[in-house]
């Protein structure tokens, strides 16, 4: 592992980093043939494409895989990293389930903001950040080094963590307690559990909806969204005006309104003129 990545894991452990990888690996004993096809799905429908064949693809911060496998199945070359190795060792063995030996997937440890290791990968025809650079501890230095890895004439999908204002700061607060407190982390669980997990369940049982999007599962989610630390978050035009030097313009936007979660963005870069 290069110094820049070691020196950034070693903060992200003095912080109190949440532990994505654990989470990971309990979501992988759940997936199946249903939840890849429904990643595939939600993939090639925010990129506005049936395939994917003869693009590269970089999946910033893999976690399980999963869209790894999605982009893959849809036909990309596709290029992993995390800096968490347990994620790295998930998408691995997701890998070894359903793409043995696939020289057109590459899994590795690495750090979105390490510019030493971002500098060997060269340029990407779509970038995937879903969920991963607000919880770098560098959010918008995580950004600009996301947008430099994409070709001109290619696209760059993430999702970034919405700003409620105070809410987010209550929020922000009962990551680092679950994150500092192992002793605490179920009582956080069982209080929050009729909110972000009954509440969400029932809402989409009554809506005909009971399964997650994307191929997820609300359960992991839930702990995902409770642990995910450290955690910045962003109102949707922050994001497009930080993209517009580097000649990013907005295709699809998908914002949560005012409720938590994640804001959606598919930005294409312009072609050198």
């Amino acid at each position: 592992m290069r110094d820049n990545q070691r020196g950034y894991a070693n903060r992200e452990n003095r912080e109190e980093r949440f532990g994505f990888g654990e989470n990971w690996s309990r979501f992988l004993r759940h997936v199946d043939e249903p939840r890849i096809a429904d990643a595939e799905r939600s993939l090639a429908s925010m990129l506005g494409v049936e395939t994917l064949a003869g693009s590269r693809f970089l999946d910033i911060g893999c976690g399980s895989g999963l869209f790894s496998l999605a982009a893959r199945r849809l036909g990309a070359r596709v290029h992993a990293f995390d800096c968490d190795p347990r994620s790295v060792a998930c998408a691995e063995e997701l890998k070894q389930r359903h793409a043995k030996d696939d020289p057109e997937w590459t899994i590795e440890a690495g750090s979105i903001l390490d510019r030493d290791y971002l500098a060997s990968l060269g340029r990407f025809d779509i970038g995937y950040a879903w969920g991963v650079l607000h919880h770098t501890g560098a959010m918008w230095r995580a950004l600009d080094n996301a947008a430099d890895l994409i070709a001109h004439g290619g696209k760059l999908f993430i999702a970034i963590y919405n700003d409620q204002g105070w809410i987010s700061s209550y929020w922000r607060q009962v990551k680092r307690l679950y994150n500092s407190s192992s002793i605490l982390r179920p009582m956080i669980i069982v209080f929050h559990m009729p909110y972000l997990y009954g509440a969400r369940f029932l809402v989409r049982a009554l809506a005909g909806r009971p399964k997650v999007g994307r191929g997820m599962s609300l359960w992991h989610d839930m702990i995902d969204w409770l642990g995910g630390y450290p955690f910045e978050v962003a109102r949707p035009d922050a994001i497009v005006n930080a993209l517009h030097d580097k000649r990013f313009s907005p295709v699809l936007v998908k914002t949560c309104g005012r409720r938590h979660g994640c804001n959606e963005f598919v930005l294409f870069r312009a072609p050198r003129s």
